[in-house]
């Protein structure tokens, strides 16, 4: 179950639209093919209301209604009424499950709280809904009041529920606690569907999500980029990795080449960036740096593991920098289609390694230009030149952008307007393209960074990633102005294509 669209939404600063939740839900669903996903809490918002009745009436009129799930509260009818309204029919009730929490924040009797807990399971299944339940704090519950938990437990297997969570809250547990707490339960009640709910506040959610599933845990609760409260959660692509490689007889409808895309969408969605080391999914994950790891992936593949970057819709990198070395560089030059003797392969490497040397960020597309420099040669033009443009911004009208730009010595002007500066030099720049009959790359990615300092006249430099012809670069500008920076990547990226 994938809850990146509950649980995940409890980032600190991250709140999904209606329109932007229900494109999560659609992909979640349909192309990563996870087999339920958590969408909401009830009874929050008017507007989170609205984005689960989007997403309930996009699954009632596809088949999927049974998969969406909504978290719920011990309320007596509140909730049930809510998720009714809502259109949704699985709910997963949310209980204490250790006496420390239902005793100092619900200051409640066991027998109190089970009661009033029957009440709404009655109520929700004669209302024709299904019932999941939540033990909150359960793994201190484990530990601390076990005799709470199995009380609980014997009071729950008599009750009209389908599955109950088990979850981590705290993110407290070690391997060795979870193997031992859910292997327990398992075998105690074997007529329980188990689900396993890992937070990360330790860096050992995937330890535990391996160690629960050793255990016999039925189902297992993940959420993309391992987005949560705190730490987050126990990630998505990590988790569908290890056990699709170290746990054989563990079988997942989850497809894998989804999930650097679904990954993405939620980056851009929430605003939250993963790192670049993120496993499966980081911007550098597949990117060897060191020239003896380029070298050695030359000879017989020697720095490769299974995490081939194949497997999620993803290609291997060889990073540009103070460390590469010749086959480094050499490997960028064949995806560019360029070859060079040995020697002159030597004085681009040292040229590389000196910019590296100055922190200055060298891409592939950067490389013919430094083969130019240090060898002289005039044999890589410069076919597309930008010879003028007018930017204006002006309060209540659209930006716009007049630009005169050669190509091939054939020159062109045109005027767009856009959201923004830069988008109306993009829209002008298409106008000419589409009277050359060629298409641009699309812009997968734009960032930028300005020295820290705050001075307002610090250098900018804007990379951009674009997508071309199934493959990924990357072009740099460097300017005082943004949009300028941004421009001066896009005239490298015309002459690299």
């Amino acid at each position: 179950m994938d809850t990146t669209l509950r649980d995940g939404e409890q980032t600190s600063g991250v709140s999904f639209s209606a329109s932007e939740k229900l494109t999560i839900a659609q992909l979640l669903l349909t192309e990563v093919k996870v087999d339920r996903i958590e969408i909401a809490s009830a009874r929050v918002s008017e507007g989170e209301f609205q984005a689960v009745k989007k997403i309930t009436d996009w699954a009632a009129a596809n088949g999927y209604l049974g998969k969406v799930e909504v978290l719920t509260f011990v309320d007596g009818d509140t909730s049930v009424r809510w998720m009714i309204e809502a259109g949704a029919k699985v709910m997963n009730l949310l209980t204490k499950g250790s006496l420390n929490h239902l005793t100092h924040q619900l200051k409640k009797k066991p027998q109190e709280h089970f009661s009033e807990i029957a009440a709404v399971i009655a109520l929700a299944v004669e209302k024709g809904l299904q019932c999941n339940v939540y033990l909150e704090d359960w793994s201190n519950g484990m530990r601390n009041s076990k005799e709470y938990v199995l009380q609980y437990l014997d009071f729950l297997q008599n009750q009209p529920i389908k599955r109950v969570l088990l979850p981590d809250t705290l993110g407290v547990l070690i391997p060795s606690e979870t193997f031992e707490y859910v292997s327990e339960l398992v075998n105690r009640y074997p007529q329980l569907h188990f689900d396993f709910h890992a937070h990360n506040d330790y860096d050992l959610s995937i330890a535990n999500v391996m160690e629960a599933v050793k255990a016999g845990a039925h189902g297992l609760h993940l959420t993309v980029n391992g987005m949560g409260e705190r730490a987050g959660n126990a990630p998505l692509a990590s988790a569908i990795a290890v056990l699709n490689d170290f746990m054989p007889t563990v079988k997942t409808g989850v497809s894998e080449k989804s999930l650097y895309s679904v990954s993405k969408l939620v980056e851009a969605f929430s605003g939250f960036r993963i790192s670049a080391n993120k496993p499966v999914v980081g911007e550098n994950v597949f990117t060897q740096t060191a020239g003896i790891h380029a070298d050695g992936d030359k000879k017989n593949n020697l720095y490769y593991n299974d995490l081939m970057p194949e497997r999620f819709g993803r290609q291997r990198k060889y990073a540009l920098g103070k460390t590469s070395g010749k086959a480094n560089i050499d490997n960028n030059l064949q995806q560019l289609g360029i070859q060079l003797s040995d020697e002159d392969l030597k004085k681009v490497t040292q040229r590389v390694i000196e910019l590296g040397d100055r922190k200055e960020m060298v891409t592939q597309a950067d490389l013919p230009y430094i083969i130019s420099d240090v060898l002289d040669s005039n044999s890589i033009e410069q076919k597309v030149q930008i010879k003028n443009y007018v930017l204006t911004h002006s309060k209540n009208l659209k930006p716009s952008v007049t630009l005169h730009i050669a190509i091939n010595g054939e020159l062109f002007e045109e005027h767009a307007q856009g959201d923004g500066q830069y988008d109306a030099f993009v829209n002008a720049l298409k106008k000419i393209y589409k009277q050359k009959k060629s298409e641009l790359p699309v812009l997968a990615d734009y960032t930028v960074r300005i020295p820290p300092g705050g001075k307002s006249d610090a250098l900018c430099e804007t990379i951009i990633t674009w997508l071309h012809n199934g493959k990924e670069f990357k072009t740099r500008g460097l300017d005082s102005d943004q949009t300028v920076a941004a421009i001066k990547a896009t005239e490298k990226m015309l002459n690299s294509i």
